[in-house]
């Protein structure tokens, strides 16, 4: 493979809802730089992206793929994320390796609710953004109304670089050449005069220049400028092709190429030194001799292969003989073989430099979102937090075959080594293990993947909703816990208060003890108690939150008090406190957001309110479609995808993220305390 420099590389991710075209338009790529004779089919399951035995079957991405090839002088690492809102955290994970986020656009359904989201979450991540409007060869699309729609969602900042002609069959660039053949709107001197104009806002000396000489500005006047309005969101570039027919295909890998930024441009993603408020930036430089520092975006696991995590180096060079840490660790690894991607396949290199995406395998304490570095000089150097949906949708899940649990825990744990928006949930109370993701569609296609791939099978039911308890006064509790059993006795005195804090503010313990009425030693214990009440409910058996608990008085006996004594007391204490503290029963409230055929919405919007929700707003989307938005307790909507397709005709679909926690109806928690039988075992 042929070497380059950093500021060859283009690390670019393709983003964007499901049936976009991004799996196509990289076969079309592939083929153009004559990595492939033919391109590949989704429907087929012939394509580099989508090798995954699930993807064959399900016909789209269910995971982000590496991608790269060599167009002209430059090295182009693509990363193709699966585009439905199910898989959505998988997309989000990719963002911190690239300098740009390229949202593809369906000419034919127009800006989609994951279109949306993936151009808020790369602003928020301060990523240059381009849009690809994909498909304009289709039939009965309007692609003048298609770039007004987009331009009304995401600013008057997106403008063309070139622009349709002959009906979608090919592309006219606007800003290499600012006189171009008729298109199939607009002008060429149009969209090059507001390019241009665009661009030298962001430089007072250019825009000086360019009110003296007019258009005359060379390319090399305007690249500086044109990386600082992408880098600042001054401008998000918008490109039309068509993947089916390779139509405007050379321009846009010319956009790539020549416009897009390299490392050293972008906007570099921020890496801390500590945690919380005293955490310090620390800053990197694409230098390939500085010390080695790479971030891992994404870890695969094959029952065959082993662990292969995947990452992008920041700063210095990374060998087939590094020795790297992970994070913290004390103890390096050997980089016995350093690979890039090319879908499935692995490409053996002697060497990655700053900008590089590349990989190791059969390293087992890789892990997500780990830092790599070579010197213990970047211990305790991280990511910037990186914030994913909250996975809601759950399925109670246990082993189909006796036997076979131990393998159903490790399994569980590799499905979440591999994806972030999985979470792994077990109630000891309920001896109850939940699989939760973010849709029902990322459920299925995770136990899917457990029989596929792991060879285990499962049984399952819906969960239980996590609702959870609180207090609404504040309230003082006492218990003093004595025992004589012949020989040493147990004792210890608490008391304590309760005190409700804001909602989200989670739990604060306080140790209010003066005069040594209870020993420090034992103040740890209370606490335990009291966590263990928490944990397990006072009222309906669910876990408290949002509350207060301060520690102010006490007794201890010098032979008998002991730590079990205490953390009875202060278990006891607690509950008692509770119960005269009017608790309450909360629900997770949901936002909900429902994509549904404009002649379906009356329909929906009665059933929403039907089900306590609360509708904060609806859009109109190209289509036909329509998208509500408002807020619903999770309880209502559980089962909620079966009834949204038997409703809109299978043309329906929803996203939805926690919002807050809120009480239940008074007959609701009368319900729930009414089913819960509190455990009468007790420390001894």
């Amino acid at each position: 493979m042929a070497r380059y420099r950093t500021e060859d590389i283009r690390n670019i991710a393709l983003v964007g809802h499901g049936g976009a075209g991004k799996t196509t338009l990289v076969e079309r790529m592939l083929q153009h730089t004559g990595v492939l004779k033919s391109p590949g089919s989704v429907e087929r399951g012939t394509t580099v992206s989508d090798f995954d035995p699930l993807e064959k079957v399900h016909g789209h991405s269910l995971h982000s793929k590496v991608i790269g090839f060599d167009y002209r002088s430059t090295r182009i690492n693509l990363i193709d994320t699966p585009g439905y809102p199910d898989f959505l955290g998988r997309a989000l994970a990719v963002l911190p390796a690239v300098e740009t986020a390229a949202v593809v656009v369906n000419a034919q359904t127009g800006v989609q609710m994951v279109t949306g989201r993936m151009m808020e979450w790369a602003k928020a991540r301060d990523l240059d953004r381009l849009v690809i409007v994909n498909h304009i060869d289709a039939d009965n699309v309007d692609l003048k109304t298609t770039l007004q729609q987009i331009r009304a969602q995401f600013g008057a900042e997106c403008l063309p670089l070139n622009l349709p002609a002959d009906g979608g069959g090919a592309v006219v660039d606007c800003f290499f050449s600012p006189d171009g053949r008729p298109t199939d709107f607009s002008s060429v001197t149009q969209a090059h005069t507001e390019l241009i104009d665009q661009v030298v806002e962001v430089d007072d000396a250019l825009m000086e220049l360019y009110l003296e000489q007019g258009q005359s500005l060379s390319l090399e006047q305007l690249h500086e400028p044109f990386e600082k309005a992408l880098r600042e969101g001054h401008l998000i570039p918008v490109c039309f092709v068509s993947a089916r027919t390779g139509a405007g295909l050379d321009q846009l890998l010319e956009v790539f190429a020549r416009l897009l930024p390299n490392p050293m441009e972008g906007n570099p993603p921020v890496f801390l030194k500590g945690e919380g408020p005293a955490a310090e930036r620390v800053p990197l430089a694409a230098d390939p001799a500085r010390h080695a520092l790479a971030h891992v975006f994404k870890v695969a696991i094959d029952p065959f292969v082993g662990r292969l995590g995947v990452f992008r180096i920041h700063q210095g060079t990374i060998t087939k003989d590094s020795q790297l840490f992970i994070g913290d660790g004390r103890k390096p690894f050997k980089v016995g073989h350093l690979f890039t991607l090319q879908g499935k396949e692995t490409v053996e290199v002697p060497e990655g430099i700053p900008g590089d995406i590349c990989a190791v395998a059969k390293i087992d304490d890789i892990h997500f979102d780990a830092v790599l570095h070579d010197s213990h000089e970047d211990d305790h150097i991280h990511l910037r937090s990186l914030t994913f949906p909250t996975p809601m949708h759950g399925l109670a899940i246990h082993a189909r075959s006796r036997g076979d649990e131990q393998r159903l825990s490790d399994t569980l744990q590799k499905l979440a080594a591999e994806d972030p928006s999985v979470r792994i949930e077990h109630n000891s109370v309920l001896n109850e293990t939940v699989l939760r993701g973010l849709g029902d569609l990322h459920v299925r296609v995770m136990l899917e993947t457990m029989k596929e791939r792991f060879n285990v099978e499962v049984e399952t039911r819906p969960p239980r909703i996590a609702y959870h308890e609180t207090v609404s006064l504040p309230a003082e509790g006492h218990h003093r816990h004595k025992k004589q059993t012949g020989g040493a006795g147990q004792f210890g005195e608490v008391f304590l208060r309760v005190k409700p804090l804001e909602r989200g503010a989670g739990y604060q313990f306080v140790d209010a003890v003066v005069g040594g009425v209870i020993p420090r030693q034992f103040i740890p214990a209370v606490e335990k108690g009291v966590l263990q009440a928490l944990h397990e409910g006072v009222i309906a058996g669910y876990p408290l939150q949002d509350l207060e608990v301060a520690v102010y008085d006490g007794k201890y006996h010098a032979v008998d008090s002991k730590e079990v004594a205490f953390v009875s007391a202060g278990k006891k204490a607690f509950i008692d406190a509770v119960k005269k503290a009017r608790p309450v029963v909360l629900e997770p409230i949901v936002n909900i957001a429902i994509t549904v055929p404009s002649a379906a919405m009356g329909d929906i919007t009665a059933d929403l309110s039907g089900r306590r929700g609360r509708i904060s707003n609806t859009r109109a989307l190209a289509g036909g479609m329509i998208e509500i938005s408002g807020q619903v307790p999770l309880s209502e909507v559980e089962q909620y995808q079966s009834q949204l397709k038997s409703m809109t005709g299978g043309h329906g679909a929803y996203t939805i993220e926690l919002s807050h926690y809120d009480p239940v109806p008074a007959r609701t928690q009368q319900q729930l305390i009414a089913e819960f039988k509190p455990s009468e075992t007790e420390e001894s």
